[in-house]
């Protein structure tokens, strides 16, 4: 074999081992994130599965929430669990402390409209001059951005009102009811670490459905 011909066939060899290789790679890539599916870790899912049971709805656990956050319906970070009439709820997580000067909070809230898929309207305060007005306004809005996280079709809202003020809120439709994962922008976790966290949260959502009817009501 020539010397032209050798290196033409070297360069062949080497370019096959890279595409195999390659190839391997990404094998090992998708069998690992088929094998690592979300779940709702069991010390959370009894209070998950109690709300989706309460309101006789789909609910959505998240299995990771952004430090020192934890999703049970027990500990530290829960700030409770609010569910009206309607069966709207929401659930809100909360820890806050002092760090050096800095006030910190990482503050996440989930919530669900079953049966709905608009965005609701909610009561605003506005003083102008004397008087005292209570517009209703939409509870998310001036929208940021369109985007699918884990097949969720996601409208991510920066003007939101009530308990998702000054959140990044990620609202979007499944099954005919509207759900919402926001957080509160504010330090340890600027504006793109907070986009990078909802994006975490969504894609590691898990669904629980009802496994028996529940009151349905607020009470």
């Amino acid at each position: 074999m020539g010397r032209r011909a050798l290196r033409r066939w070297t360069i062949r060899l080497v370019g096959v081992v890279a595409v195999a290789v390659l190839v391997a790679g990404c094998g090992s890539e998708a069998t690992l994130e088929r094998t690592a599916a979300p779940t709702c870790p069991s010390a959370w899912r009894t209070g998950w599965q109690r709300l989706a049971n309460r309101i006789d709805a789909p609910v959505y656990c998240p299995s990771w929430l952004p430090n020192p956050l934890s999703a049970s319906f027990t500990g530290s970070s829960w700030a409770g669990t609010f569910v009206e009439p309607d069966r709207d709820y929401l659930v809100s997580y909360i820890e806050s402390d002092v760090v050096g000067s800095t006030n910190t909070e990482v503050h996440v809230n989930l919530r669900g409209y079953p049966g709905r898929t608009t965005v609701p309207r909610c009561q605003d305060t506005v003083t102008a001059g004397k008087k005292v007005l209570h517009p209703q306004l939409p509870c998310f809005a001036d929208t940021y951005a369109h985007k699918r996280v884990a097949g969720h079709a996601i409208t991510v809202y920066t003007a939101n009102q009530g308990a998702d003020k000054w959140h990044i809120a990620y609202v979007w439709p499944h099954s005919g009811s509207l759900y919402v994962a926001s957080e509160h922008v504010t330090p340890p976790y600027r504006f793109t670490q907070v986009i990078h966290n909802l994006d975490r949260i969504v894609r590691t959502l898990v669904l629980v459905r009802p496994t028996r009817a529940g009151s349905a009501t607020g009470a």
